[in-house]
This record gives C-alpha cells, structure tokens and sequence, in this order.
C-alpha cells in the first residue's frame, strides 16, 4: 500500500533533535515550504532580534497554518495547538537525551567558527541556556507535549533516530 504525501507536517522535538535538518529535507523533497516556529516568536533583524507579542505571534501561526501546504518545527508545545488539529502528520523526534547533547556542543562549534549560521550569536551562555533547556524538555516538557498530543495519535508518529525517520519517508 502506498503512503499518502502529507501536505502538512508538524515537527516537535527537542533541541539538538533534528527538527530543522529534517524539515530543510522533506521540504526540498516535497516541495512544501518550512517555517521554524523561532522565527514565527522572533523578528529577526541585523541589529539584534525582537520578540513578537502574542497576539502578532498567534496573527503569524495563524497566517501559516491556513495554507495549503507547510512543514512547521519546533520546541514550542503550548501555544501551537493549530499546528496540531490542522496536521496531516505530527512527527515527533525522541532523540537520544545524550545524542543531543552533543548535536548542541556541535553545532556551537560549527556556528563559532562559521561553518554553520545562527539564528543568535552563539556564545557560552547559549550554550548553557541550550543545554539546560534539553534538559528541561526531557523531564518536563516531553511529558506534557505527549499528554497534549494523545488527541492527535492517528496522525503522530514517534520517531528515535535518523534512521527512522530516513525509513519513514522512503
């Protein structure tokens, strides 16, 4: 049997998960535009990012979900419930907690000498910040996001690794 292409994917999972790589591959494969909800809460300028208020943030969510196609990842759990009822798919990245802990020191490095771009401007205190918000995710967020998703279990797949996620989709 044959899968249908989803024309709307939610990505979620932690940071260091592979959410972004992910939605850059199936956006390019699909041919589906993808939005990263940091840019959905930021304004991102040369000068230094703003943060939008909820209301323009919720305005920005909204604008993206009622169309056609879109491949949307994030962390971001209490506020994108849109993202979920208007899903085709929900994918949900558990990553290994330790994997991602060194995807987040790699991808510091590769940002600090250039190779990688940065939404931010990568500095030790990021780092700190991202490394205990992986931790913050993996005893606290990660429960609450799957006791919000139980609603949507015809649609979410729960996915641990690369190969996984590559075996999915082919």
């Amino acid at each position: 049997m044959e899968k249908t292409i989803p024309k709307r994917i939610h990505i979620i999972g932690s940071i260091g998960s592979g959410k972004t790589t992910l939605a850059k591959t199936l956006s390019n494969q699909l041919n589906i535009p993808y939005y990263e909800l940091d840019n959905v809460v930021w304004k991102r300028f040369d000068s230094g990012d703003t943060k939008r208020t909820e209301q323009e943030r919720n305005e920005f969510l909204s604008s993206i979900v009622i169309t056609e196609n879109w491949i949307i990842e994030g962390v971001h759990h209490k506020w994108v419930s849109p993202c979920f009822k208007n899903a085709d798919l929900i994918l949900f990245l558990d990553t290994n907690f330790s994997t991602r802990r060194f995807r987040i020191i790699k991808r510091f490095l590769m940002q600090k000498i250039g190779i990688e771009k940065a939404n931010y401007k990568p500095t030790l205190k990021i780092l700190k910040d991202l490394y205990n918000y992986n931790t913050v995710f993996e005893h606290k967020s990660k429960p609450e996001i799957f006791d919000m998703l139980t609603s949507y279990n015809n649609k979410l797949v729960i996915l641990k690794g690369n190969n996984e996620v590559k075996n999915y989709f082919n």
